[in-house]
């Protein structure tokens, strides 16, 4: 399903800190994404998620990514964060995310041969799919772009799209798919003196200019 006549929404992953959790939503982004993924260099406590999730203001919903963890540490992070959408990334099965009694989605990773209509009707329980790139071992994040011809026209659940989007080539993603919603995480993070993107830092300036620019080409 792709985008109706409606503005695209914008998710900002890889929030760590309070500060930029609300720098996005001043910004304008309707979503956050808070990452319990160990390995991930974005990868949250719970108490820091609690410190992001009080210095929101109303109306952001907050988003918390997981790996194939266990559902014992998913029940326990419900138990203590706010969370009002789940999101899957690994090889969890519809079951599995359907256990926790809250909305959800589910990532695809948009591997060679994959058929992302069956996957939808797989999933069809979740409230949308997020396509991201392909990278072996790599199960999100990885800050690259996957073809976007590549998506079905016609799909049973919103999109969002995801995979290297940033200021500077999100107003091209919109036009091409459409999607209901942008996932951005590496594209808005602050750089040092070098170049080097900060992981765990978020430019607010980055996010203010890419959802100026969802906006404006929506």
């Amino acid at each position: 399903m792709r985008r109706p006549s409606l503005r695209t929404r914008v998710k900002i992953c890889g929030i760590t800190r309070p500060e930029d959790g609300r720098a996005a939503a001043m910004a304008g982004a309707d979503a956050i994404g808070l990452v319990f993924y160990g390995p991930s260099p974005r990868c949250v406590t719970v108490a820091q998620a609690q410190a992001i999730c009080a210095a929101l203001p109303p109306f952001v919903t907050v988003t918390g990514l997981f790996v194939d963890a266990p559902a014992a540490q998913i029940s326990s992070v419900l138990s203590q964060v706010p969370l009002d959408l789940l999101q899957f990334h690994g090889d969890e099965s519809p079951e599995d995310c359907a256990g926790f009694g809250r909305p959800w989605m589910k990532a695809l990773r948009m591997r060679e041969g994959i058929d992302v209509a069956a996957e939808a009707a797989r999933f069809h329980g979740a409230r949308a799919l997020l396509l991201d790139a392909y990278v072996p071992g790599v199960p999100g994040g990885t800050g690259e772009r996957f073809d976007w011809s590549r998506i079905p026209a016609a799909l049973p659940l919103p999109v969002v799209l995801a995979g290297g989007l940033s200021p500077d080539n999100v107003a091209e993603a919109v036009r091409q798919v459409q999607p209901w919603a942008v996932d951005v995480s590496g594209g808005v993070e602050a750089q040092d003196a070098q170049g080097a993107r900060q992981p765990r830092i978020k430019s607010a300036a980055a996010m203010a200019a890419l959802i100026e620019q969802v906006a404006r080409h929506c």
